[in-house]
């Protein structure tokens, strides 16, 4: 690794210093590592395409490092890191102190103490403080400065290893954002505590029915029984919420949130000599702690015989084996990524082949799992009707075996190589993925320069190496076994609701803090839009195919898209046709030559069917687009039938048509799409069990080689100039020389909206999911476009809105809680009024009752519309559509009648607008409304007597929103 030194510029000020920082020669990010005095690293990458700059900051502590007693307090101050400090969140924090100090001591009684009644007791208590508290207060101020600053995707995450907290910030921004977030990482407040427990405990609830999170859990604790990776959660025991600790949470930021322990990293719009000026202008004076106490890791035993584990749950059955292995920190790490990619890849992998081209079972997959100090190769697979997971085990197991016997071609190596540089190409694209590179850097303690390297030392990896690798550490006996089973957890533990007062939530109150910032000179950053007439190029391919083109001038990669607007609502079979496509070859090639060949290439190829639309998809290097196409065109034009690829997939489309019934998101989906369209809809225009099992095949390869024959338009993204382009299409499209109209699709309408009623579904759970549908038939009016995007922002969308302040902050309610007036995507198709919470059983009526009250009578905060309008404002003025966005944009356009980018229009209407247009909006359009409430729960824990308040009770069944 290289040193260099650099001067940074004089900013806002600030002194002319020198800042040492760390490169590497050869690495495409031109990545700058600096580590300030106090022991903060700041990692920066610049890429001007866009006018804003990703942030993540990095804290190197998770849910390893909680304590034994109060597990899952990682993630929870997680949660509290976006309570303010003492300088915001709060009117008056010197009043404020010494109500929060109450609350402490409180919740260290109540922890302790085991008599439910005395509990209730002290939890009344705490509510009675925290109600007076929040008079103090002011929920949500952080989400507000991000607002303020125009901040997009604000969040943060939690996992064993790492707590990382982001924002994607405008460019004029960086010096209000580093002042924000280093007094948020210096003088954070542990306030709105209840509240925010009730948040945890519905993601925890949440948890409890998704059982691949369950497998998860048990694979770990069997593998790790010495490491907190195996003894706890990262999101915690039930009993360990249920008994929090301030006391401990308070140790806990100010032994692991110092200097030291973080990372700042960076990619976007920025000079490099002014950012770090800036960084440590704010940053600088955070402490470190030079006695943090990491994590000891005891040696686990060996593993000398399979451990063998059962988890119950409503999922489908199936089953996940994992081998305990070296962590991503480790020298090992690498040849584990190259062995997991020729286990399996997607497309040419031993598993892809040797299991789901040739259907041995329902579906597998395989991937390195890799954490900071240990890490696991995972398989996983599902039996398909009529098999055992014993057969399952055997068949994973078989592929292992061949693994450590080095069957498998040599020249999958390379092409994993190429595969790789395609991958890592893509993610030089994305701020994002630039930055979150450094992220894992920093928190597995990996060099950059070993980053940097990665590529050429994995090209130098022979098979005999890989092979040594795989017997080393894949043996006949120590690994771990999880049979996912269908049933009920009897584990599972109800947590009942408590009384919780609503707490104020203080809208049009601002701290000094905020004001500051709003009142703050930055330079603008004029809005830049689309015109579609010179930012792509309309072209005529043979056949009179038109074709929306834009040069790639950033890298060697070409997106190509076949549009054909035709779906399954057109044809029912469609979907089927191209899912049968994935088995077949052609009269020279297999369907593995196939894959092997695209894989070779590192190129890939998709077709995505929609109820009216079908993509076909190819993307890669460009050197190969020229053979990617060809062999794609040979595959639509040639592929062959194959009568027992074909059976095999009937089998599978019923059983997974079986296994989707049991999954609570598809069921939840399913009764959306009823009350959406009614019994008859997109979702349930499926051919039957019946039909499925006596097509004749060929009808599905006719339509896979008609495809070519209907209108379609071509979208292009890639290096090749529009002359060259034009050239190879015209070359390798098989086409005839006119073109077939598409065929007249079934027509399925939208249910208009006529009374209250109430869909339910059952679903056998601690929680419900619940959506509210409104649809009064409204067309498409780009007139009234800019109040609908105002109205969201302001009431639904994010966590400044009033949603998520009343239902979630103020109220307890719900881990997430959004109310939508969604615009249509056509021109046929309405506007619809949609609400979404997902929610504890016995909170069901007090969240209807809730989100009634806000929907019809909606608070009003001239503060909260304020920041709501700077919030759209500055989206506008940074976002920039750019590469192949330009392509979807313009369709997107089409689709709804327009010609231009309407977001100009919406930029010059938003400055104007009013609360009171808002509020005339919501009164005109918005308030008492009719409702279909869908809701996906378990009657036998509701409160089904007082849900026939808001309207007529309609039962489904599953079978009812399946149509099967």
């Amino acid at each position: 690794m290289s040193l260099f030194f650099a001067v940074a510029a004089n900013v806002h000020g600030a002194v002319h210093s020198d800042y040492r920082y760390e490169s590497v020669p050869n690495d495409p990010l031109k990545a700058r590592i600096y580590t300030l005095d106090n022991g903060l690293k700041v990692y920066m990458t610049v890429n001007k395409q866009t006018p804003r700059i990703q942030t993540y900051i990095a804290v190197r502590v998770g849910g390893k490092n909680d304590p034994a007693e109060t597990t899952g307090l990682a993630h929870y101050f997680e949660h509290l890191m976006f309570k303010g400090t003492k300088n915001f969140g709060t009117q008056d924090y010197t009043k404020e102190k010494p109500l929060l100090d109450m609350i402490e001591q409180q919740f260290e009684i109540y922890r302790k103490t085991t008599d439910e009644a005395q509990r209730k007791a002290i939890y009344k208590t705490i509510d009675s403080i925290s109600y007076e508290a929040s008079k103090i207060s002011i929920p949500n101020e952080y989400d507000k400065l991000m607002s303020a600053i125009g901040a997009n995707g604000t969040n943060a995450w939690t996992s064993f290893d790492e707590t990382v907290y982001t924002e994607d910030i405008p460019s004029n921004q960086v010096e209000n954002w580093a002042k924000i977030q280093s007094d948020r990482f210096a003088n954070a407040v542990i306030r709105g505590f209840h509240t925010e427990l009730e948040t945890v405990y519905e993601e925890k609830n949440m948890s409890l029915t998704k059982d691949p999170r369950k497998v998860n859990e048990k694979i770990l604790s069997c593998l790790f029984p010495n490491h907190p990776y195996g003894t706890q959660t990262v999101l915690g025991t039930q009993e360990n919420l249920k008994n929090p600790s301030i006391t401990n949470i308070k140790n806990y930021y100010n032994n692991w949130y110092v200097s030291n322990n973080i990372a700042i990293c960076l990619s976007g719009d920025f000079n490099p000599d002014e950012m770090i000026v800036t960084i440590d202008k704010y940053f600088g004076s955070l402490k470190p702690n030079p006695n943090i106490k990491r994590l000891v890791i005891k040696p686990e035993a060996p593993i000398t015989a399979p451990i063998v584990s059962d988890v119950v749950g409503p999922d489908a059955e199936s089953i996940t084996i994992a081998w305990r292995l070296p962590g991503a920190g480790s020298k090992e790490a690498e040849v584990l990524n190259l062995i997991s990619q020729v286990l399996y890849n997607g497309t040419a992998g031993l598993i892809d082949l040797n299991i789901n081209q040739k259907q041995t079972l329902l579906g597998a997959y395989g991937y390195y799992s890799s954490m900071s100090d240990l890490g696991s190769f995972i398989l996983n697979g599902q039996p398909k009707a009529g098999q055992t997971l014993d057969d399952v085990r055997k068949t994973l197991l078989e592929q292992i075996e061949l693994l450590k016997a080095g069957k498998f071609d040599e020249s999958l190596l390379q092409a994993t190589i190429n595969n790789f540089k395609f991958y890592k190409a893509q993610e030089l694209e994305q701020n994002d993925q630039r930055a979150l590179s450094f992220v894992n850097s920093f928190v597995n303690g990996t060099s950059w320069a070993d980053e940097v390297g990665m590529i050429d030392r994995l090209s130098k990896i022979t098979k005999k190496e890989v092979v040594e690798y795989a017997n080393k550490y894949f043996g006949d006996n120590n690994y771990a076994v999880v049979y996912k089973k269908k049933g009920k957890d009897l584990n599972e533990k109800k947590i009942s609701k408590p009384q919780i007062t609503p707490i104020f939530t203080n809208r049009d109150a601002v701290s000094p803090f905020l004001q500051g910032i709003q009142s703050s000179t930055v330079k603008t950053i004029e809005p830049v839009f689309v015109d579609f007439k010179k930012d792509m190029k309309q072209l005529t391919a043979k056949s009179g195919i038109p074709v929306l083109y834009k040069q790639n001038v950033n890298n060697g990669l070409f997106e190509l898209v076949y549009l054909f607007d035709m779906g399954k609502n057109n044809d029912k079979w469609i979907g089927t046709a191209f899912d049968y496509m994935d088995y077949l070859g052609t009269s020279k090639l297999t369907p593995e030559q196939l894959k092997k060949e695209f894989y070779r290439l590192a190129c890939s190829f998709r077709v995505v069917n929609d109820t009216e639309r079908t993509f076909v998809v190819l993307s890669g290097l460009k050197e190969n687009m020229p053979q990617s196409i060809a062999l794609f065109e040979k595959l639509l034009a040639d592929a062959k039938v194959n009568a027992k690829a074909y059976a095999n997939m009937t089998n599978d489309i019923i059983k997974s048509r079986a296994n989707a019934k049991l999954n609570q998101a598809q069921n939840f989906n399913r009764l959306v799409q009823y009350a959406t369209w009614g019994a008859k809809s997109p979702t349930t225009n499926l051919a039957s069990e019946k039909e499925l099992k006596e097509l004749n095949p060929q009808v599905l390869v006719d339509r896979i080689h008609a495809l070519n024959s209907y209108k379609h338009r071509i979208l292009y993204y890639g290096p090749s100039t529009d002359k060259e382009f034009i050239a190879t299409i015209n070359r390798l499209h098989n086409v005839p020389a006119k073109l077939k109209a598409v065929p007249v699709g079934n027509k399925f309408e939208q249910q208009l909206t006529t009374e209250n009623k109430i869909l339910f579904a059952p679903y056998e759970a601690k929680q419900i999911y619940m959506t509210q549908l409104s649809n009064t038939g409204e067309k498409y009016n780009p007139a009234i476009e800019p109040l609908v995007n105002l109205y969201n922002e302001y009431f639904g969308g994010g966590m400044n809105s009033i949603v998520f302040q009343e239902m979630r902050e103020a109220r307890g309610l719900a881990y997430s809680a959004r109310a939508t007036y969604s615009s249509p995507s056509k021109l046929k198709y309405p506007y619809i009024m949609r609400t979404n919470i997902a929610t504890q059983n016995d909170k069901m009526i007090e969240a209807v009752k809730a989100f009634g009250d806000i929907i019809n009578n909606m608070p009003q905060s001239e503060a909260a519309f304020s920041l709501a309008q700077q919030a759209v404002l500055a989206r506008l003025r940074t976002e920039r559509i750019i590469k192949s966005e330009i392509l979807w944009s313009y369709v997107k356009a089409q689709d709804l009648g327009e010609s231009t980018d309407t977001r100009k229009a919406l930029y010059e209407a938003v400055q104007k607008l009013t609360l009171q247009d808002v509020v005339a909006f919501q009164k005109n359009t918005i308030k008492d409304r009719k409702y279909t409430y869908c809701i996906l729960g378990d009657e036998k824990n509701l409160e089904m007597n007082k849900l026939s308040d808001y309207g007529t009770i309609q039962h489904l069944t599953t079978e009812d929103i399946f149509g099967y």
